[in-house]
């Protein structure tokens, strides 16, 4: 049965679909399409973390950072720069401790 995927997958997984003695086939992407692949694999690494139980819940969050550290890598920011970023709007903004949740709010 031919299954299309369409979507990133880790390096190795060519590689594991062949010993499993399965056809396959893969491209190389463009580095915009590369930047679109991993932004897109990050919403669906983040949807997964969302529906993963306790079990899977460790799985999907280095997944989720997986992706994160390699978008950091394509546009070749650090982590410390980024953590000091968290760290501003953290002071800015609060975090989530107090697991507030907006009902709703007024404008105008």
């Amino acid at each position: 049965m031919h299954k299309v995927h369409n979507k990133l997958v880790r390096d190795r997984i060519p590689e594991i679909i062949q010993a499993a003695g399965q056809e396959f086939k893969v491209t190389t992407l463009s580095e915009a399409e590369y930047e679109q692949a991993l932004r897109r694999k990050l919403l669906e690494e983040a949807q997964e973390t969302v529906e993963a139980g306790n079990q899977e819940l460790i799985k999907e969050l280095a997944d989720l950072l997986e992706v994160i550290d390699t978008l950091m890598a394509l546009h070749q920011i650090n982590l410390t720069t980024v953590r000091e970023e968290q760290e501003r709007r953290r002071a800015e903004r609060g975090g989530f401790e107090q697991r507030l949740f907006l009902l709703w709010s007024h404008t105008g």
